[in-house]
């Protein structure tokens, strides 16, 4: 019997278990993968966010340079001078201009230059290309890799030179004109921002494939320019409209796309994600997911075997059990535990059956000895008040000597309070309870000096009416446990009392911090069902219970949060049960 799968029950249990534990461990593994690829896909669309907002800012500086530029050339009456020259339709023709309107007490100012000086190093090469246009034709100044101007003077504005595509770049438009002739146009500066390098700082962000699709449809592959299946998954993400979403290629070719329209030109900023190349990065990462995924499954196996060979073996010590008491053993040979099974509910049976037998072999030694403890407890329970209230007398006396006064009188109060717990009756006037609950709340002050202050106000009809003893004290502890703060300067308790027409009313109120909304009800579900399970509000149930045993149903009690702060707790009692306490 040591080996489990020898029985039956448990042999269908084991292969039931193997099931179980590989279904879940297949389930958790696909979960598993689907939040790691939606963290990693997360993380590219974070990383295409970046990437966009620094084309967006490029962009942004660009135009701020820009703007900053035409502010010099309206500075500058010569500059503009100089460009209206450079409006002729050939270079012999801006030169002659040029000297033209030149004087010979004032350097010649170069518009030209002043480009490359203040708008081509200043913008970092990022800007190409100006032409300055007529409504006709336009002269360009074009800048190389190196910084090297070239220039093109009469070319139609019509030119392939001057069409704008996302393949060369970003076009600016201001329009120029001459604050000396009254603001009058004369011609417009185009500012040509090169995509390679506005999309060249953004190559060492993570990104898949990422490229910007224009209006009209071109595309600029960022990275590649010769992915052409790259090119047409743009467009399609671009057309379809979608900030994201997933492009299929099969069943096993799913492509997430993320676009990001620009707030600046007509373009759409697209980033493909191949899930199946994102799988493939991370292959290693799912590889060791996956070992940890099947150890866990074998470990859980081994564990469940092990269980089901301990049960076995437990079936083997119950038979000891039986055998055992056959022979009149009585000798208890409890189990490390109780398996949740019939075997353990026969293992619990014998063991309760030889701890009966046992204990009525031994049963009038064990009683005599136990008659002896109770003896000695009840002598030392006569001690102990004697002994408390004596040495809070002279821990009383010494305070005294010292001449402090508060802690004399703290002690005094606390002697005071113990005393009259334990020798009054169980049934009190609510004047004694009062009594009561003043000295504990006289303990509070002391402990809280300039933090804490009490009410009374009890009407005299209240003070002989019955009581049972004890139950103030408890709503007071739950202000001070729930709603007092040692850092308010100013906490306060009262109580009011007075006689209404049929009933009398008690209100215990605070300014402490409330109850949430989801606790006070669950409060007072818990004293409306008398739910005596629960192991919330102990304090507030065991008061409610007295007193619903003492009063019957002429008493409830009502817990409620103030208007401004704190609790609000009342309790009725009727006049048709309550006598005044001649007894107390």
């Amino acid at each position: 019997m040591s080996s489990f799968l020898q029985i039956k029950i448990y042999r269908q249990k084991f292969i039931a278990y193997i099931i179980f534990v590989v279904i879940i461990g297949i389930t958790l593994g696909i979960l598993t993968v689907a939040m790691l690829l939606n963290q990693w896909v997360a993380d590219s669309r974070i990383e295409a966010t970046n990437a966009f907002a620094g084309v967006e800012n490029e962009l942004q500086y660009d135009a701020d340079r820009i703007e900053a530029y035409m502010q010099r050339i309206y500075s500058n009456h010569s500059l503009v001078d100089d460009a209206r020259s450079f409006l002729s339709s050939s270079a012999e023709g801006y030169l002659t201009n040029r000297l033209q309107n030149s004087q010979f007490s004032q350097p010649l100012v170069s518009f030209p230059e002043d480009i490359k000086t203040y708008l081509y190093s200043w913008a970092q090469g990022e800007i190409t290309q100006i032409s300055l246009h007529t409504n006709q034709y336009g002269n360009v100044v074009r800048f190389n890799d190196n910084g090297i101007e070239s220039f093109m003077f009469g070319i139609p504005n019509t030119d392939e030179v001057f069409h704008d595509t996302i393949l060369k770049g970003f076009v600016y438009r201001k329009k120029l004109s001459d604050v000396a002739q009254g603001s009058q146009e004369f011609g417009e500066l185009r500012f040509l921002v090169s995509s390679d390098q506005i999309f060249k700082s953004i190559q060492n962000y993570r990104l898949g494939k990422s490229a910007a699709v224009s209006a009209s449809g071109d595309v600029y592959l960022i990275g590649d320019d010769s992915d052409l299946d790259l090119m047409e998954l743009s467009r399609q993400a671009a057309a379809s409209g979608r900030s994201h979403g997933f492009i299929s290629r099969g069943l096993f070719k799913q492509k997430y796309f993320v676009t990001f329209p620009s707030t600046k030109f007509n373009f759409k900023f697209v980033s493909i994600i191949d899930l199946s190349m994102l799988i493939n990065q991370h292959a290693r990462m799912l590889q060791t997911i996956f070992l940890i995924g099947l150890a866990t499954m074998l470990s859980v196996l081994l564990l469940i075997a092990y269980n089901l060979r301990d049960d076995a073996l437990f079936l083997h010590r119950i038979i000891q059990s039986i055998g055992r008491v056959k022979t009149a053993n009585f000798t208890l040979n409890r189990p490390a535990r109780y398996r949740r099974n019939e075997y353990g509910m026969i293992a619990r049976e014998l063991d309760d059956m030889i701890q009966q037998l046992d204990k009525h072999i031994r049963n009038e030694y064990l009683l005599k000895l136990k008659q002896q403890e109770t003896e000695m407890k009840a002598l030392q329970n006569q001690i102990n008040p004697h002994f408390l209230y004596n040495t809070l007398e002279v821990i009383r006396s010494t305070a005294l000597v010292n001449r402090d006064r508060d802690t004399a009188d703290a002690i005094a109060t606390l002697g005071s309070l113990y005393r009259e717990m334990v020798k009054k009756e169980n049934i009190i006037s609510i004047a004694s309870e009062l009594e009561l609950l003043q000295k504990y709340l006289e303990i509070m002050e002391f402990k809280y000096p300039e933090r804490f202050y009490y009410q009374v106000n009890v009407e005299p009809a209240l003070l002989k009416v019955p009581t049972v003893k004890f139950w103030m004290q408890p709503l007071a502890e739950n202000f001070f446990l729930h709603g007092f703060s040692a850092n308010n300067e100013f906490n306060l308790y009262i109580v009011n009392g007075w006689e209404a027409e049929d009933h009398y009313v008690l209100e215990f109120v605070d300014n402490g911090r409330g109850i949430h909304a989801e606790r006070l009800k669950a409060v007072r579900s818990t004293l409306s069902n008398n739910d005596d399970t629960s192991s919330n509000s102990i304090g507030l149930r065991n008061v409610n219970t007295r007193l619903q045993f003492f009063y019957g149903n002429s008493f409830s009690m009502k817990i409620e949060n103030n208007n401004e702060a704190g609790v609000k707790i009342s309790v009725w009692i009727s006049k048709e049960v309550t006598l005044e306490c001649t007894n107390c």
